[in-house]
């Protein structure tokens, strides 16, 4: 069983930047792939990218692509999503999670952190 806890979140302007984490606890850490997601208000909630057991591959939703960057560090047990030039389409909370198969679909992952709160004003 794997604890998640987001932190990072919050205001940003459009153009500018956050960078989120995602602390694990408990299991191996380097055995589950790390995913990040995101729901806005009123939306279904959608994958924003992840990151392979070693960190040796990543993936992105199109939307974000070229802005955000995910990184793991199996050291320190965290996951990590560099967010530039954001959009005020960025604006949901955005929830890290751990599964067992490098995926886009939510339903692979079983973890799930409670999630935090990022707003992009224009």
């Amino acid at each position: 069983q794997v604890q998640l806890v987001e932190s990072g979140g919050g205001l940003a302007q459009a153009g500018g930047s956050l960078r989120l984490s995602c602390a694990a606890s408990g299991d191996t850490f380097s055995s589950y792939v790390m995913g990040w997601f995101r729901q806005a208000p009123g939306k279904e909630r959608e994958f924003v990218a992840a990151v392979s057991w070693s960190g040796g591959r990543t993936m992105y939703a199109d939307s974000v692509k070229g802005r955000f960057t995910i990184s793991r560090d199996n050291v320190k047990n965290t996951v990590y999503l560099q967010m530039n030039t954001l959009k005020p389409e960025d604006t949901a909370v955005y929830y890290c999670a751990a599964g067992s198969s490098y995926s886009r679909d939510y339903r692979a992952y079983r973890y799930w952190g409670q999630g935090t709160q990022v707003t992009v004003s224009s």
